[in-house]
């Protein structure tokens, strides 16, 4: 029970609202769980668009604490691999090894 409704003579906006948070708590625990974060950052994204380029570029400087410009250089080396780039940067190494290591921790950042 999410008790009375906030608004006399609404109905659900209360329970809508206690339904979304824990459908949010369930989404995010899914994305954790395969490997989608790093840290508290969503890193398994395509930027498709000029937004998400300068959002991929942030996540990589943020995840792997290197400028922007660093970062920028190491998704241009991974065809604009999220998850590569920020390897390659942790790692120190190519982006072929970088796949490779990533593809032996199940593709998750925080094993490697």
């Amino acid at each position: 029970d999410t008790g009375p409704e906030v608004v006399m003579g609404s109905t659900r906006l209360k329970a809508g609202t206690a339904e979304k948070m824990v459908l949010n708590m369930l989404s995010t625990g899914s994305m954790v769980g395969l490997g989608k974060t790093y840290r508290n950052l969503m890193v398994d994204m395509r930027p498709t668009n000029q937004k998400l380029r300068a959002r991929s570029v942030r996540i990589v400087a943020l995840a792997a604490d290197i400028s922007m410009d660093r970062a920028q250089k190491l998704l241009d080396e991974s065809d604009g691999n999220v998850k590569i780039a920020i390897a390659m940067a942790l790692l120190g190494t190519s982006a072929s090894e970088a796949a490779e290591r990533l593809a032996d921790s199940q593709g998750i950042l925080a094993r490697l």
